[in-house]
């Protein structure tokens, strides 16, 4: 069974694996950016371009727009 999220399910269950992924790491940078993906009382994110730049994201991947496949390439020592 397939279940559809939200926009704002979608963003609670990024943001919750970013939470694991800062809980490992302890990154400062991750830890930084978290912050700002947080929600304030009124229910807007902690920097006002998360949720904006969030959108955009969901547009790029419903779209198809959103290119995900892994390319290695060489350092020019590796040739």
């Amino acid at each position: 069974m397939q279940k559809t999220l939200t926009t704002k399910e979608a963003y609670a269950a990024m943001y919750a694996y970013l939470v694991e992924l800062y809980e490992r790491t302890h990154s400062d940078d991750l830890g930084g950016f978290l912050g700002g993906m947080s929600l304030l009382s009124d229910g807007k994110t902690a920097d006002p371009a998360a949720w904006p730049d969030w959108e955009e994201a969901i547009r790029k991947a419903t779209s198809g727009e959103l290119d995900m496949e892994l390319r290695l390439r060489r350092t020019d020592e590796e040739r």
